[in-house]
C-alpha cells in the first residue's frame, strides 16, 4: 500500500506537471505555427528527455524510490500527454491530413522515445 503521504506527494506533483504542460502549451501555440500539433510534440519530447534523464539520475545516484515517483510519475506524468497526442494525430487523419497526420504520429513516438533514451543515457553516465 502507498504511503498516505507519497499519495499526495505525487498529487501535487501531477497537478504541476500539468499546469507546466498549460504553461508551455501556450508559449509554444503563441510563438510557432505548424501543420502538426508542435506544442504537444515539444511537451512530449522534453518530458520523455527529463523522465529518462530523471531516471538515470535515480539509478545512478541510488536515490530512493518514492523520489522518482515523485518527480517522474507524478510531475512528468502530469506535463507530458499521450492521449492528446492521439487524439490530435487521429483529427489530422480525420480530415485528410495523411502527410501531418502520419508525421503526428510516427514523429512523437520516434522522437519521444529517442528523447527518452538520451536523457537516460546522460542520467546514468
Amino acid at each position: 500500500m502507498i504511503a498516505p503521504w507519497l499519495f499526495v506527494a505525487i498529487a501535487v506533483a501531477g497537478g504541476v506537471g500539468a499546469a507546466l504542460r498549460l504553461v508551455v502549451d501556450g508559449a509554444v501555440r503563441s510563438t510557432w505555427s505548424a501543420p502538426i500539433p508542435l506544442a504537444t510534440l515539444v511537451i512530449n519530447v522534453s518530458g520523455s528527455f527529463v523522465l529518462g534523464l530523471l531516471t538515470g539520475l535515480a539509478d545512478h545516484a541510488g536515490l530512493p524510490r518514492e523520489w522518482l515517483l515523485v518527480a517522474g510519475g507524478g510531475l512528468m506524468g502530469g506535463y507530458t500527454t499521450f492521449s492528446t497526442a492521439s487524439v490530435e494525430t487521429v483529427r489530422l487523419v480525420a480530415e485528410k491530413k495523411w502527410v501531418a497526420g502520419i508525421a503526428s504520429g510516427a514523429g512523437m513516438l520516434l522522437l519521444a522515445v529517442a528523447a527518452g533514451l538520451a536523457g537516460l543515457t546522460i542520467g546514468t553516465s
